[in-house]
């Protein structure tokens, strides 16, 4: 998952500050509030250690110590850099698996750079980076059990496939290339190297099907929301309204070489946020 840099003291939302995140995170109650900066903090401490330029092997072994610092918090007796999570586990019942996920998901980077992912190993990449992120924030936010796992699956594949749309050329600096191998093949793409891959003339095709795909989602995410209470899933709807909004700018930019950036201005991060914050 794409995120932005953490500082030390995510409790208070420095962290993310700036962020769209900590846009549509300020404005829950502050016991909500801390676990879900928490929750973006772990988030991108994993992150940073996929994302480094260090050894594999290196890289490989803080991932494990992370899944060896969720066991021992789970049993009772959390290492330092977790003591503060306890009472947000606690309260809001957050679940060992579920912070496994994510540092299953980030580790996929890890012994290779992922480079045209079949589309199964694509969906199961969104699940851990992203809806396994949402299965935690849920259940911080309030919602029942059923719709709030229906809402983390369809919200966090929409917000990865924006992510991956979005970043395909900042990956490919990375050696990274999250574009499924059906996809371009389908375009008549047959390399997976990628840098070739962004210059190629037919990366549209492989884009189109992602588009509707995350568009499909984002809908199916709407329906969820809207069946509960408005209060409930502010947070979530502000972060569908940012992400569904930079989806249709990149569709309107399109996706031939060259790309220019897509972002979303403070003026219509601040209009999503004035609309769907205090209600």
């Amino acid at each position: 998952m794409t995120l932005e840099a953490a500082a030390a003291n995510a409790s208070d939302g420095t962290s993310a500050s700036g962020s769209s995140f900590y846009a549509a995170m300020r404005i829950l109650p502050r016991e909500q509030r801390e676990a879900m900066f928490q929750i973006y903090d772990f988030c991108r401490q994993v992150d940073d250690i996929a994302d480094s330029d260090g050894p594999r092997d290196a890289r490989l072994a803080e991932l494990q110590q992370w899944r060896n610092d969720i066991d021992a918090l789970y049993q009772g007796h959390p290492p330092a850099r977790l003591r503060g999570y306890v009472v947000s586990v606690q309260r809001f019942g957050l679940k060992r698996e579920d912070f496994l996920a994510i540092v299953d998901g980030m580790e996929m980077d890890v012994p290779q750079d992922i480079r045209a992912p079949d589309l199964a190993t694509l969906d199961l990449y969104c699940d851990r980076v992203a809806s396994a992120v949402g299965r935690l924030s849920v259940r911080v936010f309030g919602l029942a059990e059923a719709d709030g796992i229906l809402l983390a699956h369809h919200l966090g594949r929409a917000l990865q496939l924006t992510n991956i749309l979005r970043d395909i050329d900042e990956d490919a600096g990375l050696g990274r290339l999250y574009l499924p191998l059906e996809g371009l093949l389908h375009a008549g793409i047959t390399s997976t190297d990628p840098a070739r891959v962004t210059l190629e003339p037919a990366l549209p095709k492989v884009c189109v099907p992602l588009v509707a795909r995350a568009r499909t989602h984002f809908e199916k995410a709407d329906e969820i929301m809207r069946r509960n209470p408005r209060r409930v899933v502010r947070a979530p709807r502000i972060m569908s309204k940012y992400y569904r909004a930079i989806l249709e700018l990149l569709v309107v930019r399109g996706f031939a070489a060259p790309r220019a950036p897509v972002r979303l201005n403070k003026m219509a991060r601040l209009l999503i946020l004035l609309r769907y914050a205090f209600i």
